[in-house]
């Protein structure tokens, strides 16, 4: 379960709902994933996405199994060379992207 905001939630919250048994099985079965504090999950994904398609998806695919091949063979490589995304946007590479956006001031 990927949680948008950093440690708003826990597997504590199982307990709120259900009997210890099912609370503590289902604890043991989800995984909480924590995004930054300042950063954006769906950009983070949107990101990863994009290097699958421009690595791994540019070619035509037979079928749905030759698809789910190339993805798990493309996440596999991915993996092992530890491969992470840099979300970051920083101010200078927003003044250069958005430029138009930010005014000018001419003497």
């Amino acid at each position: 379960m990927v949680c948008d905001n950093l440690s708003t939630h826990s597997g504590a919250v199982f307990y709120e709902s259900f009997t210890p048994e099912v609370a503590r099985r289902l604890t043991l079965r989800v995984e909480f994933v924590f995004t930054p504090m300042h950063g954006s999950w769906l950009n983070m994904v949107e990101i990863k996405l994009s290097v699958l398609i421009r690595q791994c998806l540019k070619h035509r695919l037979a079928d749905i199994g030759t698809l789910r091949r190339e993805v798990e063979a493309w996440a596999a490589e991915r993996n092992r060379l530890g491969a992470n995304v840099d979300w970051r946007f920083r101010t200078p590479d927003a003044r250069t992207e958005l430029r138009k956006l930010y005014p000018s001031i001419e003497p």
